[in-house]
């Protein structure tokens, strides 16, 4: 049984002494997922390093295993797959579990789209409720085919993959990485050109990756802000190695302890720096947070960087709309970093938050309430009305990794502790945060 579907545990978090020290959070999910699946479809060996082993990546290893390729972990992080290479999937002999994968199920519809196998996927009660129907509409164009499906595009749903896949041109309905990604994965056993265009430019991990697996993928601008990217289909995939960059995403919750925690100054090593993925960290500087980026480079086709964090006194903003696509995990934290913040803090255009884990934009919301913090949603929007928080409250996490790491961060500041009402599902993305947090003084538990 999962961990998430166990009985619930709570955890407090109380202020305490200056948070100090270095460390590295675990290795970046969607790179991890990616990592995976590249190694399914290319030919040879692929051995990863710093793979992050939360349960979500190792669903995806599960399924990868299940259409054909030999998967083994060799010690902590360090991983080996033995791919089958595009075109060479086999039908798996059960249902493919994803739990509370969003990323590993989307990327895998893909995958199976774009080959003549058969598959069922399904997760967790909340996987169950995000809707799928946008990732499987271009893969039904391309020729796969929607056996059965819950109610509105649901999990559990039993696709047929293409028995020879067409490679479209499709414009993306909203700037999602997951829905580009599910196309572009489709189209590598698709002859000809596959080309997905975006409004707004997502995150590009699947494109780099394709082109370090030896893929010819092109990109253009498109309109003010937007992506054209054309993938060449049938490419032969060479095995290469992965170096997995630290978790953007998973960094915010110890960069934005330490920024609020007075006192405080700390070291993220080795974080992932990717323009489309650092958003938060943009944001969190334009708020004069005291951030300082040491020794860029590269690692596994990605720019990283180490972090020097140390305690801010913030100032409130207002954070575009546009800014969404590379921060859309990072919103819950930074209504946290907000509500230390002296003044009003908006952040506009977050209706994507309302197809997460949870309707995390609403969780927001009700968290900050029970911290005694004044916030309100409008339209979209959230807004923020920062300076003192009295905490003392219990935030109702929904299942949901982000919002209960946010309020426990929250907690090591605030006048009274702060409790989250389960922390069980920590563990799908950053099974190491609390000890991690311990490890530079913060009081959980």
């Amino acid at each position: 049984m999962s961990s998430h579907s166990a009985i619930p545990q709570p955890l407090t978090a109380r202020r305490g002494g200056r948070l100090s020290g270095r460390l590295r959070v675990p290795g970046d999910k969607s790179i991890s997922h990616r990592s995976l699946i590249f190694g399914l479809l290319s030919a040879g060996e692929t051995a990863i390093s710093g793979l992050l082993e939360g349960e979500d990546v190792l669903r995806t290893a599960d399924a990868v295993r299940a259409l054909g390729a030999a998967v083994e972990r060799l010690g902590e992080g360090r991983w080996r797959v033995r791919g089958v290479g595009i075109g060479g999937l086999s039908n798996p002999a059960g249902v493919l579990d994803f739990g509370n994968a969003g990323t590993g199920s989307r990327l895998m519809m893909g995958v199976v789209g774009g080959h003549p196998v058969t598959a069922t996927f399904d997760g967790d009660a909340s996987l169950r409720k995000r809707p799928m129907r946008r990732i499987l509409d271009p893969l039904v164009m391309m020729g796969a085919r929607v056996l059965s499906e819950a109610e509105g595009g649901r999990c559990p749903i039993t696709l047929e993959g293409a028995r020879e896949a067409v490679p479209i041109v499709y414009e993306t309905p909203v700037a999602s990485a997951q829905i580009k990604s599910a196309v572009l994965l489709a189209g590598l056993n698709a002859p000809g050109r596959t080309t997905v265009i975006e409004a707004e430019a997502s995150r590009d991990h699947t494109e780099r990756m394709l082109r370090h697996f030896g893929a010819e993928v092109n990109i253009e601008p498109h309109g003010a802000h937007g992506r054209r990217i054309t993938l060449v289909g049938q490419p032969e995939l060479t095995a290469r190695p992965v170096v997995v960059p630290a978790d953007p995403s998973s960094a915010a919750f110890p960069l934005v302890a330490a920024l609020i925690v007075p006192g405080s100054d700390i070291v993220l090593e080795g974080v992932m720096m990717n323009p489309l993925r650092t958003g938060l960290i943009t944001t969190l500087m334009e708020m004069e947070a005291d951030i300082t980026v040491l020794d860029r480079r590269e690692e596994g086709g990605e720019e990283v960087a180490d972090l020097r964090v140390r305690a801010s006194a913030l100032r409130s903003i207002e954070v575009p709309a546009e800014r969404a696509p590379s921060m859309i995990d990072e919103y819950p934290i930074l209504a946290v970093a907000a509500a230390y913040a002296e003044g009003e803090t908006v952040m506009r255009g977050l209706q994507e938050l309302r197809v997460k884990e949870s309707d995390r934009l609403e969780a927001v919301r009700a968290g900050l309430l029970a911290a005694g913090v004044d916030a309100e949603i409008s339209g979209d929007d959230l807004i923020v009305r920062g300076g003192r928080v009295p905490g003392g409250g219990t935030a109702a996490t929904h299942l949901d990794h982000r919002i209960a790491m946010s309020f426990l961060v929250l907690g090591l500041a605030s006048e009274k502790p702060m409790q989250v009402d389960d922390g069980a599902m920590i563990a799908t993305s950053f099974p190491t945060f609390v000890p991690l947090m311990h490890g530079l003084g913060a009081d959980i538990g």
